[in-house]
């Protein structure tokens, strides 16, 4: 059930006619609570859409009762109308709800510079508040996607306490999140500043590290809500421990259904001087279209590896350095070592090792291959 599962909140998807396919593009989700703490992030785009820039004024006291997203549009540089579009969205679900504009949550999704249908939108809106419902949590995350092949929800349950979530992203994911939407409910009795801090544990380690393109989003928001209907109170860290739990498998998700892969990647660097060392040179692999195109064929060319490793800025020796794919080490001291055919890439999963020998900490980065698929899909998204 998605959103849907804790206790305290309700949700709700619906077709409005801002996309093309008729499919569901208007999504509700509601906390009845009876608390209402909540901690968002959002993207470091320093071009931001509209309900970007509603939403971080609206989370700033800690405090929201509904989330609202339309797919179809990103209502991104539509000037002041789409803006005054994103407010009067806030304002309609406040008035539906008998609360404060500002205690609404606004996400908008799909082209850049696409203004949405004000008259749609908000009667898609009315829609959505009509059809709230407790078991409206798949129905909300099929409204949300986009070029999303399949819709993405979770479920993590605590000691008598739960997480939901939903997410969409198939496309432009990089770090400071992607080109995603994810809302997260719980049941948990969370003070807004604590569920802050699990939020921004959760994401460093899960969504930050996915990065299928390196291109960032100007809309990514993921917000968590509180309701605190469960009326039990986890220690900090067992909730921190599960919501990044959520967020890894949404994340993982999303690098499933990431377009037109073949390939999910995940490349972990050991032994490195300190934790961001390791996510730099995770990140410079996975951003190599190089490399991506090699996965893609099925070719475990290392060297790839030690060429993107050498343009990082972290601790290293060039003459010392090992590289594994799918467990067998190819490159040891940064020479050959075992055969690479020996490395079966016929397969989805694919793992990169690196042993960076300076230090003691590691990260592990998502991405993906690149396939003709995805050039396709992005070179015809807008026509």
């Amino acid at each position: 059930m998605s959103v849907t599962h804790p206790r305290g909140f309700t949700a709700s998807g619906v077709a409005a006619g801002l996309k093309s396919t008729g499919a569901k593009d208007v999504a509700l989700v509601v906390n009845t609570g009876p608390a209402f703490d909540t901690a968002s992030v959002f993207t470091a785009n320093r071009c931001q859409a509209n309900p970007v820039l509603w939403s971080k004024e609206a989370v700033r006291d800690g405090v929201a009762r509904a989330v609202v997203i339309n797919s179809g549009g990103a209502n991104c540089y539509t000037g002041p109308e789409g803006f005054q579009t994103t407010h009067r969205t806030a304002e309609l679900v406040a008035e539906k709800l008998e609360i404060g504009a500002v205690d609404v949550i606004v996400c908008s999704t799909g082209l850049i510079g696409l203004l949405n249908d004000r008259d749609d939108l908000l009667a898609g809106v009315a829609a959505a508040h009509a059809a709230l419902d407790t078991d409206g949590g798949q129905a909300a995350a099929e409204a949300i996607m986009t070029t999303d092949s399949v819709s993405k929800t979770v479920v993590v349950e605590g000691s008598g306490w739960s997480i939901g979530g939903m997410a969409k992203g198939a496309g432009m994911l990089a770090p400071q999140l992607a080109t995603m939407l994810v809302v997260l409910t719980t049941d948990a009795v969370v003070p807004a500043s604590d569920l802050d801090t699990a939020l921004r544990a959760a994401t460093r380690v899960s969504f930050d590290r996915l990065d299928s393109d390196g291109c960032m989003s100007t809309n990514d928001t993921v917000s968590v809500l509180a309701s605190g209907a469960s009326g039990i109170t986890p220690s900090l860290d067992d909730f921190t421990e599960a919501l990044t739990q959520a967020c890894t498998d949404l994340a993982m998700q999303l690098l499933k259904d990431a377009e037109g892969a073949d390939h999910e990647i995940a490349i972990t660097t050991l032994h490195a001087a300190s934790e961001d060392d390791a996510v730099e040179v995770g990140r410079s692999v996975a951003r190599s279209n190089l490399f991506k195109a090699a996965i893609f064929g099925n070719d475990p060319n290392w060297g790839r590896v030690l060429a993107s490793i050498g343009t990082t800025g972290a601790v290293f020796d060039p003459a010392d350095l090992d590289v594994a794919m799918n467990g067998v080490w190819v490159c040891r001291e940064s020479t050959p070592h075992a055969d690479p055919q020996e490395v079966d890439l016929t397969g989805r999963e694919v793992s990169v090792t690196i042993d960076l020998k300076a230090g003691d900490a590691r990260a592990t980065v998502w991405t993906n291959d690149l396939t003709h698929a995805y050039v396709h899909e992005n070179s015809a998204y807008s026509s």
